[in-house]
């Protein structure tokens, strides 16, 4: 297939732009639009449209594989071929030297496809070059409805052919219910070995008051082992009434999940209409949702009591109004564009490009946004410190699977 490199010269007129934001700020920013919320305040300074960075890279794209099935989420094997998942149900490799798919992979689970369901995230088990084993979630279709799902299975590979066996269900989102939106999800294996599943809280009224409820599988962030149990050491392991599996609480919908340079968890959330949220969860917090939240509802109108500060909830590291739309995250500690190094790289789906929060210790910096123009579904960073992105059509259609190149 042949490969098409374009500039992307929009990186460099951001920069040039002046925001005239609700608060009070005068440095030149990535967003410029008017605040949906106008009238909430940050809670610190640099919570949300930092500046732009005194440096800011001239960025192009290669077209790695184009022609691909609606993807969800994409992970790099030992050998440099790329494993995605697709929102219909199927997984594919494709091959970074012509941009080939190839044939569905035998043994994938049935899944609900419908509205925000699907074949979701994909990960390496930590041992993966010795067992072979991943992890991936789904909309699982259940009596009654539906949930967010985690899978482990050994991937197989013979004659060309490609198979995943001894498929195994190992957790499930609870209660099942019958929506069609916010099932999340996102898998990140931390040091230790424990594997951070993200889940949303189903977007409906009666199901996003669960994000709050210990009981409730809607709306948190769990921390579980291999076979899917509660991790050692999680923080509601002893409390009666609660899930042992929690992490963290008080979450919208997460779609965006890495590790730092540290090992720890951080995640960007999509809020409402204004108040998508970046956050480091920490055992036991709760962040909120849908008690308190920047932004308003679809309809304009306040979520809740309109507040976004209460005790007892955690204020979100940074938020943006309008949204970005996040999906997708990576922590960049590569050569390949110095510029981001110790940077977070986030996709956006509203935005329409890649979202770099550069960081100082655990606030944000600066923001920076580079134009794709395509929804971005997934991002990653391969061995040699690459940046990739997948794009997404916005009700379905094809995918594209780019490489993003520092421009001399």
């Amino acid at each position: 297939m042949r490969t098409t490199r374009a500039l992307l010269a929009g990186t460099m007129l951001a920069a040039s732009l002046l925001s005239v934001p609700a608060f009070a700020q005068t440095a030149r920013t990535a967003e410029t639009r008017e605040a949906n919320a106008p009238d909430q305040k940050p809670a610190f300074e640099n919570q949300t449209r930092a500046a732009l960075p005194d440096a800011v890279p001239e960025i192009g794209v290669d077209v790695v594989a184009e022609g691909l099935p609606h993807l969800w989420a994409m992970e790099f094997l030992p050998d440099g071929r790329m494993l995605v998942t697709t929102k219909d149900g199927a997984m594919h490799v494709v091959s970074q030297e012509n941009g080939e798919a190839s044939p569905p992979i035998d043994g994938v689970p049935a899944v609900m496809s419908q509205g925000q369901g699907g074949l979701l995230d994909v990960a390496l088990a930590p041992d993966f070059e010795s067992s072979g084993r991943i992890y991936f979630s789904f909309s699982e279709p259940r009596e009654g409805g539906n949930g967010t799902s985690v899978a482990s299975a050994r991937l197989t590979e013979e004659e060309g052919r490609l198979a995943l066996q001894d498929v195994k269900v190992i957790f499930r989102q609870m209660p099942t219910y019958d929506g069609d939106k916010h099932f999340g999800s996102r898998l990140v294996f931390g040091p230790e070995g424990q594997l951070y599943v993200t889940v949303g809280e189903r977007s409906d009224r009666e199901t996003r008051v669960g994000a709050q409820d210990l009981g409730s599988g809607f709306g948190k962030v769990f921390r579980i082992d291999a076979e899917g149990k509660a991790f050692d050491g999680n923080p509601f392991a002893g409390t009666e009434g609660a899930l042992p599996e929690i992490w963290s609480y008080g979450h919208r919908n997460l779609q965006a999940a890495t590790l730092d340079g540290q090992g720890r968890l951080w995640t960007v959330e999509h809020g409402p209409k204004g108040g998508d949220e970046l956050n480091r969860p920490e055992a036991g917090k709760n962040y909120g949702w849908p008690k308190v939240t920047y932004g308003v509802e679809y309809s304009g109108g306040p979520v809740g009591e309109g507040i976004t500060a209460l005790e007892g909830t955690e204020q979100p590291v940074y938020y943006w109004d309008p949204v970005i739309g996040p999906s997708g995250m990576a922590y960049y500690q590569g050569d390949v564009i110095p510029e981001w190094k110790g940077a977070f790289l986030i996709g956006g789906l509203v935005s329409q490009g890649l979202v770099v929060l550069h960081m100082d210790g655990d606030r944000v910096a600066h923001e920076e946004r580079v134009p794709l123009d395509a929804r971005i579904r997934d991002v990653k960073v391969a061995p040699d410190g690459t940046v990739f992105a997948v794009t997404e059509q916005q009700g379905g259609g094809e995918s594209t699977i780019l490489r993003l190149v520092k421009r001399d």
